[in-house]
């Protein structure tokens, strides 16, 4: 061969390349490098309001229109384990509707999450049906919509190598590692109202931006 490498050797560097997420094969089609996404930043104050009638802190951070932005969604009422029941500060088994989404930027899946909200806050509301989603201006507008206001929202981070459900999700290779994150809405009176748990992102293509503004 002209590298003068055996078989093996090629197979397995294919093999690496493909869980990095560098190229694909398909079947009568062979193997050819994938076209690296463009980077995405998520802004600091991605929350806040910006007064476009037709966007959410989603479609803003991937700066595309509500056309381009399609959502799977599920929904299925369930108890809080010991884990949700600290992220919400509640008891065990308190109900909880839990929103299971994955987000879709021109028919590319680029983020999934499971986002829960208090089944007492929701129940019997336009927010507890699945039909309403995507919502304009997302889970803050939906708060607005049954009478919360929503001052806080609290995010935590982590790094970690996806698990094969995420990279199926994902359409990603095993190799490329994803971003974690927890958020949590909080009301004016200070009570946690929905809780993402987790928010996944491929972590190659994710900046997270901050602004830390400091006394003189």
């Amino acid at each position: 061969m002209a590298y003068r490498v055996s078989e093996t050797t090629i197979r397995n560097a294919l093999r690496m390349l493909s869980n990095e997420g560098l190229i694909e094969t398909r079947a009568r089609a062979g193997t050819r490098v994938r076209p690296r996404p463009p980077v995405h930043r998520m802004a600091a104050d991605r929350y806040r309001n910006t007064g476009a009638p037709r966007s959410t802190p989603f479609t803003r951070d991937q700066g595309i229109g509500w056309s381009e932005y399609r959502l799977d969604k599920r929904f299925e009422k369930v108890q809080a384990d010991a884990e949700l029941a600290a992220l919400f500060e509640c008891e065990p088994g308190e109900r909880l509707l839990a929103r299971h989404f994955v987000f879709y930027d021109n028919d590319q899946p680029t983020q999934m999450s499971t986002s829960y909200v208090r089944w007492s806050d929701v129940a019997g509301t336009p927010v507890s049906d699945p039909i309403n989603e995507p919502w304009p201006g997302g889970t803050r507008a939906q708060m607005a919509s049954i009478g919360i206001r929503v001052t806080r929202v609290t995010e935590s981070f982590t790094a970690a190598m996806p698990t094969e459900v995420e990279a199926a999700t994902l359409r990603i290779g095993a190799g490329i590692p994803v971003l974690r994150y927890t958020r949590r809405h909080i009301a004016d009176t200070g009570r946690i109202v929905e809780v993402a748990h987790p928010i996944v992102r491929r972590g190659d293509t994710t900046v997270v931006d901050f602004a830390i503004d400091l006394d003189e």
